[in-house]
């Protein structure tokens, strides 16, 4: 990754171009951008800016009108969520999306349960690889789940973000959105979560992480990218920036006065 913000050949997602409409209203205005593997890139911007439209195409729930999306160097096209996910792009939304009356091991398997044959011949739910695997998931990714025999809907907002985690983790996502991850959590789950980030990018994941608190943003991603009314209008790498320069750009004060600048010498 150069000082600039741009991201190498290599990259894990690639989205170039990408335009949405939603009747006459332009949402996304031709946005290009790239995440590497294993580097947290932080996207920002006002309410309205564009940010959820914008991973609502790369995960699979909207459509662009226009554009291209390459993953692990690769052109794709989604039609629905679940084709993102088999792809590799895992999302962790701000709702959690969890089943609340399945435990742990269920919703890191759902839809993917690992079957065992009784007898060699009658499909049976393998429960013993997934007590197994979940044990050494939440040990690796150091989870405060005391019991992963748990129901989602007995876990704190923290211990829910750590199954989707493990989630991610287990499936070996090459892309891991975070659509504000900590938000209404407390200061120490806050912390947890956190580094679970970090984690999924020392695992060699990229992780796109959307949020509005720049102390956060600034501290666990590597990059930033700031959308402003459907468009990419700033791209730098964190070490580079601070929150000043970045609420400028969110507010389009930054943009309207290069602008003004640039009329100047026309």
């Amino acid at each position: 990754m150069s000082a600039s913000g741009t991201v190498s050949s290599t990259a894990a997602l690639e989205v170039s171009g990408i335009e949405k409409r939603f009747g006459a209203v332009e949402v996304l205005r031709g946005v290009s951008m790239q995440v590497a593997p294993g580097e947290v890139l932080g996207v920002v911007g006002d309410n309205g800016a564009g940010k959820s439209t914008l991973m609502k195409v790369i995960s699979g729930v909207h459509r662009a009108d226009a554009g291209n999306i390459r993953l692990a160097g690769h052109d794709v096209a989604f039609r629905t969520p679940r084709d993102a996910r088999d792809a590799g792009i895992e999302t962790i939304y701000q709702d959690l999306a969890l089943a609340d009356h399945l435990d742990v091991g269920a919703n890191i398997f759902l839809g993917r349960e690992p079957i065992r044959r009784f007898a060699g011949l009658i499909p049976m739910l393998d429960e013993r690889k997934i007590h197994g695997e979940v044990a050494a998931l939440l040990g690796r990714i150091e989870s405060h789940i005391p019991d992963p025999s748990a129901r989602a809907l007995d876990l704190s907002g923290g211990q829910r973000q750590a199954v989707a985690i493990a989630r991610a983790l287990y499936w070996k996502a090459k892309i891991v959105i975070m659509d504000e991850p900590t938000a209404a959590l407390a200061v120490m789950e806050t912390e947890n979560v956190l580094k679970m980030a970090r984690q999924l990018a020392a695992e060699g994941i990229g992780v796109l992480f959307i949020g509005h608190n720049l102390v956060e943003i600034l501290k666990i991603c590597d990059r930033v990218m700031v959308m402003y009314r459907g468009r990419k209008v700033f791209d730098v790498r964190c070490a580079d920036t601070s929150q000043t320069e970045l609420i400028r750009y969110m507010t389009g004060y930054a943009d309207a006065e290069t602008n003004k600048t640039e009329g100047e010498y026309q």
